[in-house]
């Protein structure tokens, strides 16, 4: 059981693993953004900044985590690498390879990321794109041997992001093109990216077993007096909230259930977006300490 570091901006590095050993986590997903501004709610977090990262430094982090039991399990970062603006997809792709070396340097297994879109394509169109630009980046995970988890988030929850999304990676369809490319591209799953949807949570478990890299544990509430007022047709800001685990529609016990009956032995991290926990340092904390005594309690 692990922690995304998103939720954490203004920690350093070893206030974070520090807080994560006094919680009880074992394993944490570190956010590895370039320094400078953030483009959203949850970007911009540079826990480690793999731009000046040297074999020192990569020793050092890792000696510092594994001193206080916790394992880094992964290297995040969540750009869109398939941008309809040609200078931020490649910036995003020139990163995403930058994490993936630093990854290999601090002996990480893992990078999680998004697939990107350029949302004003069609799905079949951004499909010729991801065979254009992912190979490259596949190329760098397998000479590096490192797994690239691609986030099954469709990236459109807002005004600015609808209709089209600046995710393509949120469907089994996709899926299936981007395994086709390298055995080591697979998905960070997220359940509540299918509860979005109206999707069956746990088939992707049952179906890609072998593909599952890595785990989010968010949930998601959908409000469906609000669905029937703006339908489903509307941007989902209007009518889903993320909700810590236990508090939407995720049914954590089941997932859980199917982690185990797949024999997924990889980090599960807890991924804080919930505004109700958001209005001070001390509620933000509140919502981490709730979601792993819950998750605890299911995971033993």
């Amino acid at each position: 059981l692990g922690l995304l570091t998103a939720i954490l901006p203004d920690e350093t590095f070893e206030q974070v693993v520090d807080y994560a050993k006094e919680t009880g986590f074992k394993s944490l997903e570190v956010c590895c953004w370039p320094k400078g501004k953030a483009l959203r709610r949850y970007a911009g977090i540079t826990h480690i900044d793999v731009d000046t990262l040297t074999l020192e430094k990569a020793e050092y982090y890792r000696d510092y985590a594994k001193k206080q039991d916790i394992e880094i399990s992964a290297l995040a970062y969540f750009p869109n690498p398939m941008s309809d603006d040609p200078e931020t997809g490649k910036v995003a792709r020139d990163h995403i390879k930058k994490v993936i070396k630093a990854a290999k340097l601090m002996k990480v297994p893992v990078v999680t990321t998004f697939l990107g879109k350029n949302r004003l394509l069609t799905v079949e169109d951004n499909i010729k794109l991801m065979k254009k630009y992912w190979p490259g980046i596949l190329k760098v995970a397998e000479d590096n041997g490192i797994k690239v988890a691609i986030e099954n988030c469709p990236m459109s929850f807002t005004i600015d992001e609808w209709p089209g999304g600046n995710n393509l990676a949120y469907s089994p369809y996709i899926w299936e093109e981007m395994f086709k490319m390298s055995k080591n591209m697979g998905l960070c799953f997220d359940p509540s990216h299918l509860v979005l949807q109206g999707m069956t949570v746990n088939m992707p478990l049952l179906k890609y077993p072998d593909r599952i890299f890595h785990v989010h544990f968010k949930d998601m509430q959908i409000d469906q007096e609000k669905v029937d007022f703006y339908g489903k047709f509307a941007y989902p800001g209007l009518w889903h909230t993320p909700k810590i685990p236990g508090l939407g529609d995720v049914n954590f016990p089941k997932l859980i259930a199917k982690l185990n009956d797949i024999g997924y032995k990889g980090a599960c991290c807890l991924e804080v977006e919930d505004r109700a926990f958001e209005d001070s340092k001390k509620d933000v904390r509140k919502a981490i300490s709730q979601s792993y005594r819950y998750l605890k309690t299911l995971m033993g």
